[in-house]
């Protein structure tokens, strides 16, 4: 409801109705605006003018807008299903799957250097990836920061391993972009292969399962991300100690 520029603009009263506000969000929705200004220590004019920088035209407008900030601010329940879950760890036991795991191994081995990216939750996974990786052999490095730089000789032609719920993060499609520049082969896992990412991928591996959101968050399971890295990485193992016959 208030904005970074909004929060700025305000002289030292005016601060003090927002921290008033902030602390007492349900309380405010229903004061007068005299039980207001004395609540805040403030006067009603410096409540007008707050009101004004807020985008509201009076007190009346911005209690309103308060109410429904209130209430978009609620939270949904949280589902604890795990057959989706099961469902997917099923389906990766079937000889499809399994090919395709296998096909990703070699690609995998003959892979010179492999980066690791991700942002937010995906980015935790990634970083998890690199290290579970380095653990079987394969020496790995992750990329979990948006603005990290990627312009280098070092990285032509490596493998890029890149994590995404959506697949249309703004921020991993600008480095997808930039390692596809500097002719890297890209893997994706995300969840659907009708994204962005999956579409910018020479490879892609899609888990299917249901988006969940707590307000801006994404709460989305990464337990058939992690799944994938784990499965991946001792496949990996296997065909480095015992050679190509071993997966």
């Amino acid at each position: 409801m208030f904005s970074e520029e909004m929060i700025c603009s305000l002289n030292d009263l005016e601060l003090e109705v927002y921290k008033y506000v902030v602390r007492n969000a349900d309380k405010v929705c229903y004061m007068r605006i005299r039980e207001f200004a004395d609540a805040a220590h403030v006067s009603t004019s410096t409540i007008l003018r707050f009101c004004k920088k807020a985008g509201c035209d009076g007190y009346a407008e911005f209690k309103i807008r308060l109410r429904q900030h209130l209430e978009q601010a609620k939270q949904p329940p949280v589902k604890d299903d795990v057959s989706e879950v099961i469902d997917f760890l099923k389906k990766t036991c079937s000889a499809e799957f399994e090919q395709k795991l296998d096909m990703l191994t070699r690609v995998i081995f003959q892979a010179r250097h492999i980066f690791f990216v991700g942002s937010g939750m995906s980015g935790i996974v990634a970083k998890y990836g690199a290290r579970y990786f380095s653990s079987m052999g394969k020496f790995c490095l992750y990329i979990d920061e948006p603005h990290y730089p990627t312009e280098s000789r070092f990285v032509e032609n490596s493998l890029v391993i890149v994590f995404s719920v959506s697949g249309e993060s703004r921020d991993t499609i600008g480095h997808v972009m930039r390692f596809k520049e500097q002719n890297c082969q890209i893997l994706s896992v995300t969840n659907t292969e009708n994204c962005t990412i999956a579409k910018l991928s020479d490879y892609n591996l899609a888990y299917y399962v249901t988006y969940e959101r707590l307000g801006v968050y994404d709460v989305t399971t990464q337990l058939p991300a992690m799944s994938i890295v784990e499965r991946l990485g001792k496949k990996l193992y296997r065909y480095t100690s015992e050679g190509p016959a071993a997966i």
